[in-house]
């Protein structure tokens, strides 16, 4: 029976021609990047929701529950506009950054800046000194169209430079500022709110928070915020915005976001 069967898995593979590999690769990376997509946000519970209803769809046409399986199977001419209004900011995201120039960069092996420690001490100094901030770090979708409502300042990023942008009375202390690797692309820069969010009514006027995570929403860039009133650190990253980091913790999450 054992040689039987590695027998037609060799049979198998010896029929594989060079279009077949191909297609297991191409199927592999549309896989992968939706895994990697979905990953740690909302989207992953829903895709497992969808998962059960499938499995359940295969259940039901195997054991002949027929009411059970039509009742299913009525719900499945209108998966592919579910599945389109539930994932419509991944989708959003992946097509965006599908179409950039910055998303083929993986592939090119320009890496992405690894030092920001000028970045940490900032927002340490912003936080301790309860000064509010709002700092958009692009990554693979360009954040031009944002940068471009905002004032040009394209130098390199320093501690006192960030913390002079954001001091009070600054006249680019309101909106984000965007950096670009090592350097500050624009400084009052206005960002995306989303259109619903489940922050609660405590971040109804906290715009910097909700500014952070409209462009976590509309694109894959990592959001620093800092509370003008706790000094809390927030980041706002693929629709989430975890709170109440410090210095090491923000520094450890940015690292594996930009790693």
């Amino acid at each position: 029976m054992l040689s039987n069967t590695i027998a037609d898995v060799i049979n198998s593979l010896k029929g594989i021609t060079l279009g077949d590999f191909l297609d297991i690769l191409l199927v592999s990376f549309i896989l992968y990047s939706l895994f990697r997509l979905i990953k740690d946000t909302k989207a992953y519970q829903m895709a497992l929701g969808l998962g059960v209803v499938l499995l359940l769809f295969v259940i039901t046409d195997i054991g002949k529950l027929y009411v059970s399986h039509q009742i299913i199977r009525g719900f499945a001419n209108f998966f592919v506009i579910a599945i389109i209004i539930l994932f419509q900011g991944e989708i959003r995201r992946f097509l965006t950054a599908l179409g950039s120039q910055s998303f083929w960069k993986r592939f090119s092996g320009s890496p992405m800046i690894e030092h920001y420690e000028d970045l940490y001490l900032a927002v340490d100094y912003l936080a301790a000194h309860k000064i509010g901030a709002l700092i958009a770090i692009e990554k693979e979708v360009s954040l031009k169209s944002y940068a471009d409502r905002g004032t040009p300042v394209e130098a390199v990023m320093t501690k006192d430079l960030l913390v002079s942008l954001f001091f009070p009375n600054s006249p680019l202390h309101d909106g984000a500022a965007i950096l670009r690797e090592d350097r500050i692309v624009a400084a009052a820069c206005l960002l995306p709110l989303p259109a619903q969010h489940t922050l609660g009514e405590h971040f109804k006027t906290r715009t910097r928070h909700l500014a952070a995570l409209g462009l976590s929403l509309e694109t894959d860039s990592a959001v620093i915020v800092v509370s003008e009133e706790t000094g809390t650190i927030s980041l706002a990253v693929e629709g989430n915005l975890e709170r109440g980091m410090d210095k090491e913790q923000l520094k450890n999450r940015l690292q594996g976001q930009l790693g």
